[in-house]
């Protein structure tokens, strides 16, 4: 049984662990063995920290031998992508020259794992500077898609993910200022939540300075697992408060019962003139009828769209990479985060300081009006991307071809704009690739988009599913 346990979900291992039916020695030592055995050929983890990890692991155990209290997720395996802070590790963030910058002290998103119980066995990899929605840099090369070589697996967090589709580990860290958790979930038809702006605390002890405020306001961090109910258990993790950040509000992570209404997002208008395709058709109907079956009504009441608050996030965000970030790109940046770059900042060409603090005031507008709709159709259904996974490099081949795929991942980008929380859930295979869909909710009501989300994955009968195997 305990070569098997990388098959188990996290929130399995946990009950396990406590109940001392298995050891978090053996929970690590599948894992790692997992690691080592198909690691080599999709390069989802590139940091190994199995030594550590495995020492962790004893004291995890003696800890239960001794009947001490156990967090949540004691003793249970996990990863931690490269662009937060780790004690003893670099925070390179996907750039060859980060390197060598160790941090001394964590961020409170990996403290808060840490205080949980979780046991990191590796670092994940991320694009240079976090800001591709493909896995791949100078530094540490290309992360695979599990499920097909070719495919990208998403970013930013594209090495979390595919080291959870893999089976490395039941559940990874990662975050999403543009789609980085729930992009890569899709990609490898896994469960990623983006909670609400606020709900998880984050910092980095190494940076020099305060982030730019649109990052600030957009950048959130988040689980990716196999199962809801894992996602929901990295949540419950990872939320505990920390006074290092300002942002972060203590609000319960259950709220009063709410109608289940749900409304479903088809229409190109709403979706910045792009329809679903037919296999994201069929997954939004699939994931409709599934949450009908389980008692939502499904409501014909128009959103407000995603599209304007899309289009905001590049008013908030081209000016102050033009202003604050740009050079650190052009300078450190590998030539794949420069052309992406350039062909993104392309499609915001002439925006001002002034245009930048419009779109600062017009942001609370749109989250005034997507409020009011969500009080009273409090679930939405939508596509996570309007088409399946890309090919690898799709993000740097021309200025046309960005700009049709940030249209075609609106959603995306809305989301962090509103503030919301955003939850991928796969619902199956089209064309042997995986498919799913995007459960948006009120702020601080993960809750609602956990509970839309394990109906349909209860329904799909995709959750934990493993790829072939990629070694």
């Amino acid at each position: 049984m305990a070569d098997e346990l990388w098959r188990w979900d996290a929130s399995r291992i946990a009950a396990a662990i406590a109940a001392r039916e298995v050891s978090s020695r053996e929970a690590v030592a599948a894992c790692i063995g997992r690691m080592h055995a198909v690691n080599g050929a999709i390069n989802a983890v590139t940091v190994d920290l199995s030594g550590q990890a495995t020492a962790d692991a004893d004291r995890a155990d003696a800890a239960v031998r001794r009947g001490e209290p156990l967090g949540p997720l004691h003793g249970v395996p996990v990863t931690i992508k490269e662009n937060v802070d780790q004690a003893g590790c670099a925070t390179t963030n996907g750039v060859v020259a980060y390197r060598d910058a160790v941090a001394h002290d964590d961020n409170p998103v990996v403290a808060n794992l840490r205080k949980a119980g979780a046991i990191a066995i590796g670092r994940t990899n991320t694009p240079a500077f976090s800001f591709r929605l493909d896995t791949v840099n100078e530094l540490r090369g290309r992360t695979h898609n599990p499920w097909r070589r070719g495919v990208t697996p998403g970013g930013s967090s594209g090495g979390a993910a595919a080291s959870v589709a893999a089976g490395i580990v039941p559940l990874a860290h990662g975050n999403d200022i543009a789609g980085s958790v729930r992009y890569p979930a899709f990609c490898c038809g896994l469960a990623g939540l983006r909670p609400s702006f606020g709900r998880i605390p984050a910092w980095q002890p190494s940076q020099k300075a305060e982030r730019v405020i649109s990052a600030q306001l957009m950048s959130v961090q988040g689980p990716i697992a196999r199962t809801v109910r894992d996602v929901r258990l990295g949540l419950a993790a990872m939320a505990a408060g920390d006074p290092r950040d300002p942002w972060w509000v203590p609000v319960p992570l259950e709220g009063p019962p709410l109608a289940k209404r749900v409304a479903v997002v088809r229409d190109a208008a709403a979706l910045d003139g792009v329809s679903p395709s037919p296999p994201i058709a069929r997954a939004l109907d699939d994931a409709a009828r599934w949450l009908a079956e389980a008692g939502y009504e499904i409501v014909d009441d128009p959103t407000p769209g995603f599209t304007e608050a899309a289009r905001l996030w590049f008013e908030m965000l081209v000016p102050e990479f033009r202003r604050f970030m740009q050079e650190d790109f052009e300078r450190d940046g590998d030539e794949g985060i420069r052309i992406a770059m350039a062909h993104l900042a392309a499609l915001a060409p002439d925006l001002t300081p002034d245009d930048h603090l419009r779109a600062l005031a017009r942001r609370t507008g749109l989250q005034r009006d997507w409020w009011r709709f969500l009080d009273r159709t409090p679930v939405v259904l939508a596509p996570v991307c309007a088409v399946p996974a890309y090919g690898v490099g799709f993000d740097v081949e021309s200025g046309a071809r960005t700009e049709r795929v940030w249209r075609e991942c609106s959603t995306l980008m809305a989301v962090p704009v509103l503030g919301l929380p955003g939850m991928a859930v796969a619902t199956g295979l089209a064309d042997g690739l995986p498919v799913g869909v995007q459960i948006v909710g009120p702020r601080f009501r993960e809750d609602l988009c956990l509970a839309a989300a394990e109906a349909i994955e209860s329904r799909a009968g995709f959750a934990a599913r493993l790829p072939v195997d990629p070694a």
